[in-house]
């Protein structure tokens, strides 16, 4: 049935724009409440406080911010903040998170198809078929290092 399978197809491209969406005016509301009041808790925020501690050269996980962050089932919101964070000030180097098994998952959100991967080999991480090389050894895992 090519019909059905059509319509599975844009329900779930539907499902994805209405997320992205929603996520884009949450986080300029959260924007908007922190210029208002500095002390109000922005999940995104202490996402790109972590991710910024990540050194060159060095890789970590959604998974493993969102571990650190107390909120362990939260990685795909780690994601999320990844893929709004073009706009954070100061720079947040969002080519540093990949997924638990070192892909390259968020790829789709850097102007280009090579472009985290270009970021990434510019501080020496090798990668191949769209994995880091050696993630096991360039893993940089917030809970360990930020003790």
């Amino acid at each position: 049935m090519p019909g059905r399978q059509w319509l599975v197809a844009s329900a779930v491209s539907l499902q994805t724009i209405v997320i992205v969406a929603l996520l884009n005016f949450l986080q300029k509301n959260i924007d908007m409440k922190n210029a208002n009041d500095p002390k109000e808790y922005s999940f995104f925020d202490d996402v790109y406080d972590v991710v910024r501690l990540i050194p060159v050269g060095r890789v970590t996980s959604y998974g493993a911010i969102a571990k650190y962050l107390g909120s362990g089932l939260s990685a795909r919101m780690v994601g999320w903040a990844m893929n709004a964070a073009g706009t954070a000030e100061p720079p947040v180097p969002a080519h540093r998170v990949v997924n638990r098994a070192g892909l390259l998952s968020g790829k789709a959100y850097f102007g280009t198809p090579t472009r985290m991967q270009e970021l990434l080999e510019a501080e020496n991480i090798e990668v191949n078929n769209d994995v880091i090389a050696n993630f096991n050894k360039l893993f940089w895992d917030p809970a360990v290092e930020l003790q």
